[in-house]
């Protein structure tokens, strides 16, 4: 699928494909109001943009979380209008905190399915080296991924969460080599503040509560607490990010700046 072909919209036939539900769903969604009206366009005929692909994201991940639909239902009422494709992503991150996804394990068919696109070969080594995916051995017995069910041997374990991202960087004109340089900062700088804010759980709050030979009773405490905590710190990592992404931007890039 090229750009100027995402950019017209999305049948609902490929919407539900490349989400991976069905129709059926997509439609009920929309009539208890989880999914934006699509966009109405010639022959009556509604199209459905990233927004909506970001949303059922959200709504999958709401659900892999335990909500009830009467709970998605409230979650959803509370997001404000017009959100972006990027701003569901970033609502989807902050409820799949700490809760690594399952990989899929797909064949050539299924990941361009699930990518909603043809992919070339160096499409596919590009989103291997983003670590989006990975191939696996021949008759590894991959999911779908048969040696010779699709035409094919090709078998990719992929990373859901990031799959559509990684999609959504290829026609983004930056070379590889860049991406791959701020994955390596971000992977970086997030595991120092991981390891920073484990050591002040262990030393502030965990060495002071517990004792040098801790009850079950204390260590499934102290895990309750840890687990309580982690959602928020993600937020606040997040929302501390978005500021400071922002003031670096006005500095480096300010809007009175003359023109050269």
């Amino acid at each position: 699928m090229t750009q100027e072909t995402e950019a017209a919209g999305l049948t609902v036939d490929e919407l539900a494909a490349r989400a991976g539900v069905t129709v059926r769903t997509v439609r009920f969604y929309s009539t208890r109001g989880l999914l934006p009206p699509p966009v109405i366009g010639p022959r009556r005929v509604g199209r459905y943009g990233p927004e909506h692909l970001s949303r059922l994201a959200l709504i999958e991940e709401l659900q892999h979380q335990g909500l009830t639909l009467a709970a998605i239902e409230r979650y959803v009422q509370q997001l404000p209008p017009g959100l972006s494709a990027e701003d569901h992503a970033l609502h989807r991150a902050l409820v799949a905190t700490w809760v690594p996804d399952a990989e899929a394990e797909v064949s050539r068919a299924e990941l361009e399915r699930r990518a909603g696109r043809s992919l070339t070969d160096d499409d596919v080594a590009r989103l291997a080296a983003m670590g989006v995916l990975e191939r696996t051995p021949p008759g590894a017995g991959a999911y779908g991924a048969r040696p010779g069910a699709d035409g094919g041997g090709d078998a990719f374990r992929v990373d859901p969460a990031v799959l559509h991202l990684g999609v959504r960087l290829l026609d983004v004109p930056i070379r590889l080599e860049t991406v791959l340089a701020a994955r390596d900062v971000v992977q970086e700088h997030s595991r120092a503040v991981a390891r920073e804010l484990t050591r002040l759980f262990r030393d502030e709050v965990w060495e002071p509560f517990g004792e040098a030979d801790p009850d079950p009773e204390q260590v499934e405490t102290m895990k309750s607490l840890s687990a309580h905590m982690q959602p928020m710190v993600v937020q606040a990592l997040v929302t501390a990010f978005q500021r400071s992404m922002k003031a670096e931007l006005r500095a480096s890039f300010p809007a009175d700046r003359p023109a050269e």
